[in-house]
């Protein structure tokens, strides 16, 4: 097998997604390519997650949901799945259907449970907040924010007629992001206004008033807004505004972008003018986070996030449509915290989610494995994780091949290139969504004269998910690797290294279950595979 240098690689990035795509095997494409471990939509399609909350000791997230996709114009409802464990969800059904909606569709919003009953439907309610147009507005500012509400834990939803938030004359206005601020006893609303996140105040849920604006240009239209506070254990806690946003037309990515800083109740004050990023991979867009607890107890120092893995300039462009009847898949549920790396520098960071431990069915201990070149492994898989400290002297690129092919043509790479002190996951080897070309591969920075890295990789049938150095940065992308290659390489260019602890786990599939029916824990012997 050929060593991987880095030419190599920058050559891979010059061949264009759909040309990957189209050219993998006809039965590639008629097998199954349904996540493993990932939430997928059962059918259909599905884009934007909505903030999930906690109802009767459990999860419950709603997503956006086209059961009419492909056909154009059909428009979304919100569907439910509720969970124990955030890493395996039961199909609840849809619970805010278009059909039965004189406004159509409804797009996204946010959830709340009214635990004081500030809006009158009763202690405990679950209240939705949501974009839709409004009919009797006029083009093009139709875009109005519409309350739901529910009396049954979330299951099913009654409506308001009128908006409660109508829209004040401009043509982007969506995406409420509502939480209670506890210091002034009142609902905050966070909301997309192109390049603006407007702050509105209520009392009860069904009427706001603006109080001001966080003005940001030069990452196209806002999306998706979100607003918390977090606790750190390395340094003061923070504020949290975010937002999804588009920056490939300047060179960098559209993920989740975020400002720490200060919310003064009506305004926010960032730590500093450019946004920092929760991921930097191409797919990892309209994400949200919520609050962690345990048990009764709420863990003010972690949160809960997933990401919709897709972007718009390819959202139909997946071989799952044709073998398994869906267009949708979220990110892994991550785990996100506030770390301080020195008195002024901060910085989100993110690890997959602890439960996700629970459902590991095969581990495979290589320990310490020194490489220098290439180094096929031993093992065969389409779905797995990887953990490994890599450690070397002097060395040009240093990372693993994944899903690769049997005559290693085609693959999956990431690692560290150490002479442009980056490191990255390129998609360009293997089957993507991307028709450009443009967004294979994606980077972060990698200081200089550092000679070791921390590595977690997630790998399923249709994306990879990089956690740099602790989740100090991650890189989640989508990749459709032909479903015969199932084979791992290690690899070093100009000089060698040591994979410490490698180590490589697999998980039981997860499937979506039928309303009503408790997600079954796994009780099977687990298999625990060593190096001989």
């Amino acid at each position: 097998m050929l060593r991987t240098s880095r030419r190599t690689l920058l050559q891979a990035a010059g061949l264009g997604g759909a040309a990957a795509l189209v050219g993998l095997p006809a039965a590639a494409q008629a097998q199954s390519r349904r996540p493993q471990y990932h939430f997928s939509v059962p059918e259909g399609w599905k884009n934007d997650p909505q903030r999930p909350v906690y109802v009767d000791g459990e999860t419950r997230y709603y997503y956006l949901y086209n059961k009419d996709y492909p056909a154009p114009g059909t428009g979304t409802s919100w569907r439910l799945t509720g969970s124990d464990d955030n890493v395996e969800f039961r199909d609840l059904g849809v619970a805010i259907p278009k059909e039965t909606d004189p406004n159509g569709s409804i797009w996204s919003g946010c959830l709340v449970v009214d635990e004081h009953d500030t809006a009158g439907f009763g202690a405990g309610a679950v209240i939705a907040i949501a974009t839709q147009e409004d009919r009797f507005a006029s083009a093009p500012h139709k875009q109005a924010q519409f309350l739901f509400y529910s009396t049954d834990g979330g299951r099913t939803f009654g409506r308001l007629d009128q908006p409660v938030l109508p829209n004040p004359g401009v043509v982007d206005f969506r995406d409420p992001k509502v939480i209670w601020d506890d210091r002034f006893g009142r609902w905050v609303m966070a909301l997309a206004e192109f390049d603006k996140i407007g702050f509105y105040h209520s009392g009860d849920l069904r009427s706001w008033t603006y109080v001001d604006g966080f003005i940001r240009g030069g990452l196209g239209t806002f999306e998706c807004p979100d607003l918390f506070w977090i606790d750190s254990d390395t340094g003061p806690g923070r504020w949290v505004l975010g937002a999804s946003a588009n920056t490939k037309g300047s060179g960098g990515v559209a993920t989740y972008a975020y400002w720490t800083g200060e919310f003064t109740g009506t305004g926010f004050i960032p730590d500093r003018q450019d946004p920092q990023w929760l991921d930097h991979g191409w797919d990892w867009y309209g994400a949200v986070t919520w609050e962690r607890r345990v048990g009764s107890r709420l863990d003010t120092k972690t949160r809960y996030g997933i990401g919709w893995m897709n972007f718009w300039d390819y959202p139909d462009n997946t071989p799952t449509w044709d073998s398994d009847g869906f267009n949708g898949t979220d990110s892994i549920v991550r785990e996100i915290t506030l770390h301080w790396y020195s008195a002024t520098e901060s910085a989100l960071v993110s690890r997959p989610v602890r439960t996700l431990a629970d459902r590991a069915s095969r581990t495979v201990r290589l320990g310490d494995v020194q490489v220098d070149g290439n180094l096929p492994l031993d093992y065969r898989g389409r779905a797995y994780q990887i953990q490994t400290r890599v450690t070397w002297s002097q060395l040009h690129n240093v990372g693993f091949q994944l899903r690769l092919s049997a005559d290693g043509s085609r693959h999956v790479d990431t690692g560290v290139y150490r002479l442009g002190n980056y490191a990255y996951l390129n998609r360009g080897y293997s089957g993507n969504p991307d028709p450009t070309g443009r967004w294979l591969e994606s980077r972060t920075p990698f200081a200089q004269g550092t000679t070791e890295v921390d590595l977690r990789i997630l790998v399923d049938n249709t994306s990879t998910e990089v956690f740099i150095d602790d989740g100090r940065y991650t890189h989640s992308s989508l990749v459709f690797p032909d479903p015969a290659d199932d084979r791992l390489a290690l690899f070093t260019d100009g000089g060698p290294a040591v994979f410490h602890g490698l180590t490589i786990t697999e998980f039981d599939p997860v499937w979506n279950r039928g309303p009503g029916v408790r997600a079954d824990r796994y009780s099977g012997a687990k298999s625990t595979t060593s190096a001989p």
